[in-house]
């Protein structure tokens, strides 16, 4: 943090507790706009008459409109919002709360997104939208992109802007279906990404939970071998992670196995695969995507995750591997650290 930045909190810190309070009434409105004045204050749990204060110091400064059916951000409003966001985090030191993450957890690189999922669920569109930005200044020439499922992977897509500047890229599941959620399923993502991209997609039309025998069955189809191989030279791997119960769960397992999984310490499920908080694996299931052995190969792995939940998790997988980006909120970075500690 710089030294101007330390005196202000020092001498001036009621600045700081008004600069945060506006940048999370404009950012409220933006992710929801149109909204009206009472919705806003009951939603934030901040009182009419401060909010209508709040509301008229931007609406002066042009930052918000204020119509008949309710508030929404200006543009000079929208470019507010992206440099306050940059403000709060170096205002926070957030910078050295990533460095101490990425000698914790020993791996190339971490982003803190400023706020804490649990209190605020907005956070998500957050987390996708620096995750997004992330992912496309990685991208090259006729790269391959290894997506998973789930709602973090979702809100990836939903924020990822259009970028078509590079050509060839070709967007790919990871994995096959869990769930019965078509907005989070690995397929659906994979393909709003790829149009954003300006690039092709190819689909996985399998369920990810089969039985051994059925996926020997179904390897022999010639499209399902042809993105087996692919996947195994994915370029970027896009990884939501998941906690191993719920995912045992949504991967419909039966409690008895669900509960010889948690009985060995699994705290973490990646591409079907039960890990302890140490990365040791100790149970798998048949996986019609990525393998453990693809995913060791991948050259850039990006891992998102939201809510201190999730800790053991991120800790667990975050052991695997040393080349990861891991994305996440403020309050479950700062979790890690307190366990760590």
């Amino acid at each position: 943090m710089s030294e101007i930045l330390k005196l202000q909190k020092k001498i001036v810190p009621e600045l700081t507790e008004i600069l945060e309070k506006r940048y999370n009434i404009l950012r409220y409105i933006y992710y929801n706009q149109p909204i009206g004045r009472r919705t806003l204050a009951g939603n934030l749990g901040i009182g009419e008459r401060v909010i209508r204060t709040e509301i008229n110091v931007l609406k002066k400064q042009e930052l918000l409109e204020i119509q008949s059916i309710g508030m929404s951000v200006t543009e000079e409003g929208k470019m507010i919002i992206d440099k306050l966001q940059d403000f709060i985090h170096a205002l926070r030191d957030l910078s050295s709360l990533e460095n101490r993450l990425q000698e914790i957890l020993m791996i190339k690189k971490v982003i803190v997104v400023p706020g804490t999922f649990d209190e605020d669920q907005l956070i998500l569109k957050d987390v996708g939208k620096i995750a997004s930005l992330c992912i496309n200044s990685m991208i090259k020439d006729n790269n391959i992109i290894g997506i998973t499922g789930g709602s973090t992977m979702a809100q990836i897509a939903e924020e990822m802007p259009e970028n078509k500047s590079k050509k060839g890229v070709l967007v790919l599941p990871a994995r096959g279906g869990l769930g019965k959620n078509l907005e989070t399923q690995a397929n659906n993502i994979s393909a709003k990404i790829a149009k954003k991209l300006g690039g092709m997609y190819k689909l996985l039309h399998v369920p990810d939970s089969l039985e051994k025998e059925a996926l020997e069955t179904i390897l022999k189809i010639p499209e399902i071998r042809e993105i087996r191989e692919l996947i195994k030279k994915i370029d970027i791997l896009v990884l939501g992670l998941g906690r191993a119960d719920e995912m045992a769960r949504r991967r419909k397992l039966s409690e008895k196995t669900i509960e010889e999984i948690m009985n060995k310490g699994a705290v973490a499920e990646a591409f079907g695969h039960y890990f302890n908080r140490d990365g040791q694996k100790v149970w798998e299931s048949s996986t019609v995507g990525l393998s453990l052995v693809d995913f060791q190969n991948v050259e850039n792995v990006v891992c998102i995750a939201c809510g201190k939940k999730k800790t053991e998790a991120i800790m667990s997988i975050a052991s695997l591997k040393s080349n990861i980006t891991l994305i996440l909120d403020e309050g479950v970075a700062r979790e890690i650290t307190r366990l760590a500690n």
